[in-house]
């Protein structure tokens, strides 16, 4: 009965661990757009981090460095808590 269930301990870590290796390679693909994104940001890592959120929450980045925020427009419509643009 305990190997059973040492069993079945075993098969649901497995299968949670690859879930995880599934729902977090978006974030591969955030990273490298953020990254070209805010490659020219004054302050990297806050345009980093703002960019990363919103990536994860719209799936989509605009291209280039500035601008072009109408190629994603959850991207563009985000809004920070004094109801200025969130993301870079």
């Amino acid at each position: 009965m305990k190997s059973a269930m040492v069993i079945c301990l075993l098969v649901s870590l497995i299968l949670a661990s690859s879930f995880f290796e599934v729902s977090m390679s978006g974030s591969d693909s955030c990273d490298s757009k953020c990254g070209v994104r805010c490659s020219k940001a004054g302050v990297k890592d806050r345009c980093l981090k703002c960019c990363g959120i919103c990536c994860e929450k719209c799936q989509c980045v605009p291209s280039g460095t500035f601008g072009h925020k109408d190629e994603c427009p959850c991207y563009r419509n985000m809004k920070n808590s004094k109801g200025e643009p969130k993301c870079p």
